[in-house]
């Protein structure tokens, strides 16, 4: 399936997501570029240009000090949840302009416990906005969905059964950081945070990192005989109109998520329908939030998830495997690494070596990030 113009992806690691107060956010990016480089067959002194992201470490690039200090250009890029889709992206670039012949993304944060929240002035809104609690994450997705349960008759129940299938996938990948299965029941029991949405609704911010390494095409054989190839990569910020994290209101007159504009073009770029997908993975930083993104990458109509859900078919074993590796409900999102940490899982899955959680006979593979101030990213992967 590949063309002469193909970026591939030859190698990834992870840092299993979680805890680790003795480790830095930058060894655990150094143990993941390790990782990869070892996947892809390669050397550190084979690299050409790297990329890194994160949100709690100034210059992640600063990485190369412990990977060795070789001259190459080492950068940086921060675009929320949607980083690692946009350090991938950079990764590519590098190879299609001839800048490299070897290039490596790589993502690590290591954020402190409890929700994502900041004074509203680092993303323009006014001091009133934070004054009445607004700038909370977990607020915000609350909101969210509570007017689309409201708009089109989902179920908390169906949320459950979201946070439920995350943790029972979870509890077959031996790297994710929640690996106990908890019940449908379990989880409606659970304490309220922000209406509709319970403790085990939520993801939680960790630790940990994630890293690829990428070639052009008509190079990939040199490497591995299993290459991975780069068909998409999309990118979008909000439009006036879309109602998305951190907006003071609602607006008079609404248009649609930047999910569904990087979604709309990732298919033109890779000249694909939804039905050619064969494993998915979604922004979940809370169960609503998977919903809410079935319908906007173009899976399932707006209102259509609770019959689909109920029905099996975001499961492992169903039409629209979501989230294989148990998604950031159970893995947590350091968020610079969570969207390679998605790369890191499609990329296994295409190749089959994914295990109890193993989609039979993937080829292609879908990935979708958005995060503050309502930034979308798409990419898409097939062998």
């Amino acid at each position: 399936m590949s063309t002469p113009s193909d970026i591939a992806i030859i190698g990834v690691g992870l840092h299993p997501f979680g805890r680790y107060p003795s480790k830095s956010a930058l060894e655990m990016g150094e143990d993941a570029v390790i990782d990869a480089l070892a996947d892809a067959g390669a050397n550190w002194d084979d690299v050409d240009v790297l990329w890194a992201s994160s949100m709690e470490v100034k210059n992640p690039e600063a990485i190369t000090g412990l990977l060795g200090l070789t001259g190459i250009p080492a950068r940086s890029t921060f675009t929320g949840c949607a980083s690692g889709g946009n350090t991938l992206a950079q990764a590519a670039n590098a190879l299609r302009l001839g800048d490299a012949n070897l290039a490596v993304a790589v993502g690590l944060d290591k954020h402190p416990r409890g929700a994502f929240s900041d004074h509203p002035s680092v993303s323009g809104l006014p001091e009133w906005y934070g004054d009445l609690g607004l700038f909370l994450t977990t607020h915000f997705f609350g909101m969210k969905a509570t007017r689309y349960l409201h708009d089109h008759d989902i179920s908390e129940t169906t949320l459950a059964k979201v946070a439920a299938k995350a943790f029972a996938n979870g509890s077959i990948n031996p790297v994710a950081w929640r690996n106990k299965k908890l019940s449908v029941e379990e989880i409606l029991a659970s304490p309220m945070l922000n209406y509709p949405l319970r403790q085990y609704m939520y993801c939680g911010p960790d630790e940990g990192a994630a890293a690829a390494v990428l070639c052009r095409a008509e190079d990939a054989h040199r490497y591995t005989q299993r290459p991975v190839y780069l068909r998409a990569s999309t990118l979008f910020s909000r439009r006036e109109g879309a109602f998305e994290l951190l907006s003071p209101a609602l607006p008079l007159e609404s248009d649609d998520s930047p999910t569904v504009y990087a979604s709309r073009a990732a298919y033109d770029q890779a000249g694909i329908e939804p039905g050619d997908v064969d494993v998915i993975q979604l922004q979940d930083t809370d169960a609503a939030s998977e919903v809410i993104h079935m319908a906007e990458n173009g899976f399932c109509a707006h209102g259509d998830q609770e019959k689909l859900i109920a029905q099996g078919a975001t499961e492992i074993g169903g039409s629209l495997p979501v989230n294989t590796d148990g998604g950031l409900l159970a893995n947590g999102e350091p968020v610079g690494a969570s969207g390679l940490r998605q790369i890191w899982e499609l990329t296994n899955q295409l190749r089959g070596r994914c295990g109890d959680r193993q989609v039979d006979g993937a080829t292609v593979g879908y990935a979708q990030l958005y995060g503050a101030p309502g930034t979308a990213a798409v990419t898409i992967l097939s062998r």
